[in-house]
């Protein structure tokens, strides 16, 4: 007759300690804590699944988020994710695929107004125009808890120039009810320092913003590969 198995001590303790590993697992953690209970780097390491050799995912996702912080990862093409080290193709094409999902749910509503609390926050709703071979100028628009309610391209100028009329954006503005707006705009010169048009503008804008009971909160500029406050650098 066939003889039932029956784990030893040693092989329980065994399955015990794998399943204790299992549990500590970001999808493990996330069907059991749900979305809101995993740390940043817990997050993409869902999506990537696996490491690589003597490498586990939440080490790889840490090691990728120490070197491109959230804000720049949503926004990174797809060959550069490929050669993020544990990343690959088919990892990359999934990470790019949710990063895009994500922005066009913001875009469209999902019900969901995303909060901005600092420029980095801003950066991810702007991925559309930062490579943009021609100058894009872009009003987001918040209501008074600083939730972006409303985006609008104000004008799209030339490969160094965009022609901005105060009142195409405060009759969004009004329109939308809005408490404050954030500017932006991107430079396909690859230099995101502000020019003295970008910064004059910018005063006449908030000037007209603060007649008008419309906070002009920040200007960001942007390129290909980084971003400029003019608030934070005291522009403004």
């Amino acid at each position: 007759m066939r003889e039932t198995y029956a784990p030893t001590v040693r092989d329980s303790a065994a399955i015990n300690g794998r399943h204790a590993h299992l549990a500590d697992l970001p999808r493990e953690r996330l069907s059991r804590n749900g979305v809101q209970g995993l740390r940043d780097d817990e997050l993409p390491a869902v999506v990537l699944g696996t490491g690589y050799r003597g490498h586990g995912v939440v080490e790889v996702a840490r090691q990728i988020l120490d070197v491109h912080p959230k804000e720049e990862l949503v926004t990174m093409k797809l060959e550069a994710l490929r050669r993020l080290r544990g990343v690959g193709r088919v990892k990359a094409g999934l990470l790019v695929a949710a990063f895009e999902l994500a922005r066009r749910g913001l875009q469209t509503g999902l019900g969901v107004q995303p909060v901005v609390s600092c420029p980095a926050d801003v950066v991810p709703l702007l991925v559309d125009i930062r490579d943009q071979p021609k100058e894009h100028f872009v009003c987001l628009y918040l209501n008074a808890r600083n939730q972006v309610i409303h985006q609008e391209v104000i004008s799209i100028g030339s490969l160094s120039a965009s022609i901005v009329h105060h009142r195409e954006v405060f009759q969004v503005a009004i329109s939308h009810t809005a408490a404050g707006g954030i500017l932006a705009h991107n430079h396909p010169s690859g230099d995101a320092t502000p020019s003295r048009e970008d910064i004059d503008l910018t005063s006449r804008l908030v000037e007209t913003g603060r007649i008008m009971g419309i906070d002009i909160l920040d200007h960001i500029i942007l390129c290909d590969s980084e971003f400029m406050s003019l608030k934070e650098h005291g522009l403004m």
